[in-house]
């Protein structure tokens, strides 16, 4: 969902890849549902973090819940953040999806649009 809603409301600035350690292969349909909810039609798909192996960003955000765990430490260049939200898969309660989508809206674009040094 971050990278959907990144990507629509700050995409003239910033543009957004997101992946994980262990993706599910799709994009939850519960997380599409609330996207669409806000007016996002996301067409993303499942990535591994692997594909961006190499690959340089300004700045790099972990959301995963279990950091220390499972977010994978960046190698390559950029400013790295951590902002911990909730796995709303983990619940599959449709209002669990709709507060998470609510708070990256809220919490990760106030985080990006005060970057101003990247």
């Amino acid at each position: 969902m971050a990278e959907a809603i990144v990507n629509a409301q700050l995409g003239e600035r910033w543009q957004a890849a997101s992946a994980g350690t262990r993706p599910a292969g799709f994009v939850h349909p519960k997380a599409l549902a609330a996207l669409a909810e806000i007016g996002i039609e996301h067409s993303g798909r499942s990535k591994l973090v692997d594909e961006f192996k190499g690959m340089d960003f300004d700045l790099v955000i972990t959301v995963c819940d279990s950091a220390a765990e499972e977010c994978p430490l960046w190698l390559g260049k950029g400013k790295r953040l951590h902002h911990s939200f909730p796995d709303p898969a983990k619940s599959d309660d449709m209002d669990d999806f709709r507060k998470v989508r609510d708070d990256i809206s809220r919490e990760i674009i106030a985080l990006l649009e005060d970057q101003s040094d990247v």
